[in-house]
């Protein structure tokens, strides 16, 4: 996850593969790129940013790794989305707030029968949240729990949201998927934090992966971008297109098969 204000910095980004192109305008190449939803279920991608030694935050926050290229690339993978989900950890360290496209983004969305901004989803199994926080002070966001969550913080928290339950001890993120695609939701941009990376890995719910290759080196003990069950194989991916900007290389992979 990598959180970017509300005016996107200008950047100059190329891309290097499949086809060389300089510059390219990075919200319609985003906007692009095919994302067909999945019977049953939105199409699922994962936008995380690391550091070349494999950090993806300096002291508690992604930001620090993020250049205008990156901020591009970020906003423009949250304007292909209906909904933008992250786990309650990020959600209170990256200080989110409601999803605010810029104007050529709303009018993109608009055109292609979205709302105007995608709404932003927070995954908690215990609903520890802020509820006065500006996610819901000024927006009405989804939040996505289980059965296990105590019942005075889910009549807490539906006052301010539109709640979600599935599982009981834990989120059950495949029938999370299956209700949001009845509702109509068609792509999900996922901001991470790891642990919830790491269960859609487990549940392989990934259809694509778009790492930002920060040129920084950053040690520390921050975490990897997925973390949680070994799957009992490892979920093969292929690159989709490799674009680059103020030294920064900025993946999109897809599903090998």
């Amino acid at each position: 996850m990598h959180l970017v204000p509300c005016a996107v910095a200008s950047a100059v980004v190329r891309c290097l593969w499949p086809e060389p192109l300089d510059p390219v305008d990075v919200d319609d190449f985003v906007a692009g790129e095919a994302r067909p939803a999945p019977d049953g279920r939105p199409w699922v991608l994962v936008n995380m940013i690391t550091s070349l030694d494999g950090a993806i935050a300096i002291e508690g926050r992604s930001g620090a790794l993020g250049r205008p290229a990156d901020k591009a690339t970020f906003s423009a993978l949250r304007a292909v989305a209906d909904v933008v989900m992250a786990g309650a950890g990020t959600v209170r360290a990256e200080r989110y707030g409601p999803a605010r496209p810029t104007p050529a983004q709303r009018e993109a969305r608009l055109g292609r029968g979205q709302t105007e901004a995608p709404r932003i989803a927070v995954v908690t199994r215990s609903l520890e949240l802020d509820l006065t926080a500006r996610l819901f002070t000024e927006s009405r966001p989804l939040v996505i729990t289980c059965e296990a969550a105590p019942a005075d913080r889910r009549r807490a928290t539906e006052e301010v949201a539109d709640l979600v339950v599935a599982g009981d001890a834990t989120v059950d993120l495949p029938a999370v998927l299956a209700t949001l695609a009845a509702e109509g939701v068609a792509v999900i941009t996922c901001e991470g934090g790891p642990r919830l990376n790491g269960d859609l890995v487990d549940a392989d719910l990934i259809d694509e992966w778009d790492c930002t290759l920060s040129p920084v080196l950053a040690a520390g003990d921050e975490g990897r971008a997925a973390v949680g069950p070994t799957p009992a194989a490892p979920v093969e991916m292929r690159l989709d297109r490799l674009l680059e900007g103020d030294g920064l290389l900025l993946g999109r992979w897809t599903r090998a098969h």
